[in-house]
């Protein structure tokens, strides 16, 4: 706690869950965690989470949104749209040439919550801030491969876009308002 918030972060401000707990077996609380603050120059807020009215806002509870694709549910949640960051990455190369939709393919870490199997309707945000309509798969390809092998990939076909994005490192998929 002292090497991150205090030596590397510089905290003054820590905004917790009430229900927070951390360290060795989740012994550690908001009111530890205040009393600490105290020695160490930071204030703790202890916030109650009850985010959509049904449920506390959890990471479990906004991860069980996205994996039954309900991506406007989790961004209620998170209070902003959900993301996934990743690199702009060569595919298979049909999107263009065989079907007439080039699509920017993301390389994404594995620990990254991806949203349900679809195509989602979303915005593509280059790093230069503009931001572009897409068409977001999240899925597999089971045309082009055997059942059972193919990776989850995310696409994404900009719409009214021409242009080199390999290498890039856009955010999306966020609902469309």
């Amino acid at each position: 706690m002292k090497e991150v918030l205090v030596d590397h972060l510089s905290a003054r401000l820590v905004v917790v869950g009430e229900d927070f707990h951390f360290g060795h077996g989740r012994r550690g609380n908001v009111e530890l965690l205040r009393r600490l603050g105290a020695q160490y120059g930071f204030e703790v807020l202890g916030v109650g989470l009850t985010g959509d009215g049904r449920d506390a806002v959890s990471s479990t509870r906004i991860r069980a949104l996205l994996a039954e694709g309900d991506v406007e549910g989790a961004a209620r949640l998170l209070g902003r749209p959900h993301e996934v960051r990743g690199h702009v990455v060569r595919g298979d190369g049909r999107g263009g040439p065989e079907l007439g939709f080039p699509t920017a393919n993301l390389a994404v870490a594995d620990d990254i919550a991806l949203p349900a199997d679809a195509v989602y309707a979303g915005h593509y945000r280059r790093a230069d801030g503009s931001l572009h309509q897409a068409a977001i798969s999240v899925g597999r390809r089971p045309t082009f491969y055997e059942p059972g092998t193919a990776p989850v990939l995310v696409e994404a076909y900009l719409l009214h876009f021409d242009g080199d994005l390999y290498g890039r490192q856009p955010r999306c998929p966020s609902p469309i308002d």
